[in-house]
């Protein structure tokens, strides 16, 4: 859990330590605006961005019941927040399961992708398909997949 907030944690402490030193030198306005793009940056790479995360065995269960696939990500992933952005508002209707917070879900991903930990590894019908395409994602959630 620690690790999922080390990334958007040191986004705001270089914010701040920037930002006073703008602010002793007599910029306030830059500093404010400095320190505003630090707390975005901090908030997209933190787990807020993503819905809920689920450990990998209920995500695994509710995929069994509902058929919706199961997105193992971490933050910081550039690659998960391009999926997570382009996904819109369909990527609440996916199971997320961040390999940081739960070590099964980890061992899942590196079970399918020969020892590695790559993210995003999107599982569809008990499938791993490792980095998929957003669109295809989406589909896979249509009621017709």
């Amino acid at each position: 859990m620690t690790r999922s907030w080390a990334l958007p944690t040191l986004f705001v402490l270089c914010g701040a330590a920037v930002a006073t030193g703008l602010v002793l030198a007599g910029s306030t306005v830059e500093a404010a605006a400095l320190l505003l793009m630090f707390v975005l940056f901090a908030a997209i790479h933190s787990p807020l961005v993503f819905p809920g995360p689920i450990g990998a065995a209920e995500a695994q269960r509710r995929s069994a019941e509902d058929g919706r696939p199961v997105v193992f990500w971490r933050s910081g992933c550039k690659y998960c927040l391009r999926m997570r952005f382009r996904l819109g508002r369909s990527a609440r209707r996916l199971h997320w399961v961040d390999i940081w917070r739960d070590p099964a879900g980890a061992a899942i991903v590196r079970a399918a992708n020969d020892g590695d930990e790559t993210v995003p590894t999107v599982f569809v019908a008990g499938r791993p398909h490792v980095n998929p395409d957003p669109e295809w994602v989406r589909e896979q959630l249509s009621p017709s997949a």
